[in-house]
């Protein structure tokens, strides 16, 4: 009989698919229609999702660590739905794109990637790389089919703010799969991790205290470079369509990149998420930050024939791993049981860097009046993130956690 696990990782697949993968990286396709139809700059754009972050996340680790993931995705899907009725409404005041935003970043701090880590971590020890691979496969398909067969479709059909409309109303498909099959621990419908017989046999450990975290040097390098890697494919997610449309590309090419880029993440996840579990966690994480920084150079020629393609399937591929590695990683460092908290600091640092450095190249390309630079700034970010990665303590043996 297959174990219950499973089926609560399918439920989470969905639920990424529907909160994240679709509304956070479809968002960005409609950028060029609120600079047209608003008047605003790039920074003012991007800017929205960047001083969202900077408000909302810092309360993601009191929250997840307090509250149970099930009830907290049920929220978080409906700060979603009520942020993209916000933007469907826009009327050109910065105030309230600012403020949809900001409702926005609630719903992904509630429902995103740090309470399904959670729950995951919680149903799983042995298998928790696939485990977790799979369920980012959810967001990845999500993201995948975001703007090439949802924002680009609902657009042509109903107009853009029809589109984001309907977007924010599918978040009301998370609500029977959260009532009816997610239970927040294995112990409550008489299960252990995995599906073992009977409870582990090693004595539950208590989280980590925050002070004690804070004094360990691999607890900052984790976080500075997930921080900076996530900071440099945020850059990416939110300016391609802005950056191809200045090199004289379409819509549709867009739209097909961003394909390319999650379809070939979902590789990533499943291909990194396995290797995670045979081999050293910090060097698995150490090549998926390096498969994001090393093909950037690409968005300098991304006009030439050829170019958005190898970029798109590099990129992609270790966009896939990026995010899925930081719980792993976190987890062997610090414990499963400390998992909530850890991510619950580390979630913040990654979501500034993943939508500050965006706005910083808004910035530039409004002053310079190109990517150039701009480009330049988000490899070495990239690099920089691997850097740190690669000075994380290997370990011999992972820590087991119940």
């Amino acid at each position: 009989m297959l174990f219950r696990g499973w089926y609560i990782v399918g439920a989470a697949f969905l639920t990424l698919l529907v909160t994240v993968g679709v509304p956070f990286y479809g968002l960005p396709f409609f950028y060029d229609y609120f600079i047209r139809d608003f008047g605003w700059s790039r920074a003012e754009t991007t800017g929205g999702i960047a001083l969202a972050t900077i408000l909302v996340q810092p309360l993601a680790g009191f929250v997840v660590d307090r509250f149970s993931p099930r009830l907290l995705i049920g929220v978080g899907a409906g700060f979603l739905l009520l942020s993209l009725v916000g933007f469907s409404l826009g009327n050109g005041r910065l105030l309230f794109y600012y403020l949809s935003w900001c409702l926005f970043m609630a719903g992904y701090m509630c429902s995103g990637p740090l309470p399904h880590q959670v729950l995951i971590a919680r149903w799983f020890r042995r298998r928790r790389g696939l485990a977790m691979g799979v369920m980012y496969l959810g967001l990845g398909l999500g993201g995948a089919i975001s703007q090439k067969y949802v924002a680009l479709q609902l657009i042509q059909k109903f107009g853009w703010r029809h589109a984001l409309l309907l977007t924010g109303l599918s978040m009301l498909l998370v609500l029977p799969l959260l009532l009816f099959l997610v239970r927040d621990t294995p112990q409550e419908v008489g299960l252990w991790p995995d599906g073992s017989p009977q409870p582990p046999p090693e004595p539950v450990d208590e989280a980590l205290p925050l002070r004690e975290l804070w004094r360990r040097p691999a607890f900052w390098l984790l976080a500075a470079g997930s921080a900076a890697s996530i900071g440099a494919i945020g850059s990416v997610n939110q300016h391609m369509k802005l950056l191809f449309l200045d090199a004289g590309l379409s819509s549709g090419t867009v739209a097909n990149t961003t394909f390319l880029i999650l379809s070939s993440s979902l590789a990533g996840r499943l291909v990194m998420g396995w290797l995670a579990d045979f081999f050293p966690k910090k060097f698995v994480m150490l090549a998926s930050y390096l498969f994001v920084g090393l093909p950037l150079p690409l968005l300098l020629v991304i006009s030439h024939s050829g170019a958005p393609e190898l970029f798109a399937v590099v990129f992609g591929f270790g966009l896939g791993a990026d995010y899925m590695l930081i719980p792993l990683m976190a987890a062997q460092l610090f414990g499963a049981n400390s998992l909530a908290r850890v991510m619950g600091i580390i979630l913040p640092f990654d979501s500034i860097g993943q939508t500050c450095f965006p706005f910083l190249l808004g910035v530039l390309r409004d002053h310079i009046g190109n990517y150039t630079w701009g480009i330049v700034m988000v490899a070495g970010l990239a690099l920089a993130g691997a850097t740190a990665v690669a000075c994380l303590p290997k370990l011999q043996e992972e820590p087991v956690r119940v």
